[in-house]
């Protein structure tokens, strides 16, 4: 058995120490949280076992990670839908705000309308979106975590964006209608 090379090895602590908190919440955001703990550190025995592979450029190395977390997400989730525990979990976020005292009323209704919308997109356009709202990625390292360029990541955006919109334009219709058929 190889004895690990110490520059390697520290570097890698440098890395899992720097990212680690960041790839959790990956993947706290993709499965239950009792599942992202293992995730992540699966991602991480990826990690290190390609180590070779790490990006040069410091701001593409949390990108590398989310993509390595999210093909381990895909091979240990292949019979289960991420899409169904995050709706979930959107739904608890949005009823826990409501229960706040003092919540406005418009407010809580455009939270629980996104919610909504948020589960009737389709799981690629949850992906495209979450990985510029909820991870902050720029369109070249978040088309890496998918294994796309970034102008198919682009397009892929544009879409999700679109598809959002359409949902909460339909929300919005039906609840206008719901007023007018109560007046």
């Amino acid at each position: 058995m190889r004895t690990p090379i110490p520059d390697r090895e520290t570097r890698f602590r440098a890395l899992y120490a720097d990212a680690y908190a960041d790839v959790l919440r990956f993947a706290q955001r993709r499965v239950h949280p009792s599942h992202a703990e293992d995730v992540t550190a699966d991602a991480f025995l990826v990690a290190w076992r390609r180590f070779d592979d790490l990006p040069n450029r410091r701001d593409d190395v949390r990108a590398w990670l989310f993509g390595i977390a999210r093909h381990c997400l895909l091979n240990t989730q292949r019979g289960q839908e991420r899409r169904d525990a995050l709706a979930v979990r959107v739904a608890e976020a949005v009823s826990s705000v409501g229960s706040a005292d003092g919540l406005d009323a418009d407010l809580l209704a455009q939270r629980i309308d996104l919610a909504a919308a948020w589960r009737r997109l389709s799981e690629t356009d949850q992906e495209a979106l979450s990985l510029t709202v909820f991870e902050d990625l720029t369109s070249p390292q978040a088309g890496r975590v998918l294994g796309i360029t970034a102008a198919s990541y682009r397009l892929r955006l544009l879409r999700a964006r679109r598809a959002l919109r359409r949902q909460l334009d339909l929300a919005e219709s039906s609840s206008y209608e719901q007023m007018e058929t109560q007046s």
